[in-house]
């Protein structure tokens, strides 16, 4: 009588089966992790692109559409400073905004705010034909005539702000930037717009600008941090005397 012999897997080639099983499946995951934080990285520096060119876009239209104007320090100034934001007008239309670092700490006293809403002012473009808002800096913004321009979308992080603003002209003395003739005046304009969690940013105490932290750093966040600067010329005044 023949017995036929029972084929099966020892316990060690059971072992070398799941082990390897285990780094295919360990393989697997950090390759949806990696794709993941790629992905996300991808989704905010859209983001963060696409609402910048959007704002150099309506600001370049708004300036080519008004007359040349004055930005110096002073009385009549359409160009207002602040510590914690500005204000551009330009005519029929202004920009108001208040950065992002000073948005997180909450103090009114310290913000552009609505005169008829309780919502943080981010980067508005508000109806002001008589450039109010720059005669009055202390003014309420009025939110019925506002459109903020900036992404607010925090459940999804792209919390987004301006870390700062800058516009300017060359100066009277050697004039390359105005033309007598049109009356028509060159003006360069330079904002910082990014994400605005705090603990992901470093902030330069001299120049005022923002930077996400390197991988390294404590608090950063390669995935949802992003800043980026735009660098945009206009020109205001396009009638010819």
């Amino acid at each position: 009588m023949n017995h036929v012999a029972k084929k099966g897997f020892t316990l060690i080639e059971l072992m070398l089966a799941m082990s390897f099983v285990a780094a295919l499946l360990i393989a697997v995951a950090m390759t949806v992790i990696q794709i993941a934080a790629i992905y996300n990285r991808g989704i905010t520096l859209k983001d963060v692109n696409q609402v910048g060119r959007a704002i150099s876009t309506d600001i370049q239209r708004t300036i080519a559409s008004g007359s040349a104007f004055n930005i110096a320090p002073g009385a009549g100034s359409r160009y207002i400073v602040q510590d914690w934001g500005g204000r551009l007008c330009l005519g029929q239309y202004s920009y108001i905004w208040n950065y992002g670092r000073n948005i997180q700490t909450g103090d009114s006293n310290q913000l552009n705010t609505y005169s008829n809403s309780a919502s943080s002012i981010r980067f508005i473009k508000v109806l002001d034909p008589n450039t109010s808002y720059c005669t009055d800096p202390a003014a309420k913004i009025d939110f019925t005539n506002a459109v903020e321009l900036l992404d607010t979308d925090v459940q999804n992080k792209h919390d987004l702000a301006i870390h700062s603003f800058n516009i300017t002209s060359t100066s009277i003395g050697s004039d390359t930037a105005y033309d007598a003739k049109t009356g028509q005046r060159i003006y360069n304009v330079e904002f910082l717009i990014g994400t605005n969690d705090q603990t992901t940013l470093n902030f330069d105490q001299d120049t005022g600008l923002a930077s996400c932290k390197a991988p390294s750093e404590v608090g950063s966040d390669p995935q949802y941090c992003s800043i980026n600067q735009f660098n945009i010329a206009a020109r205001a005044g396009n009638v010819v005397k």
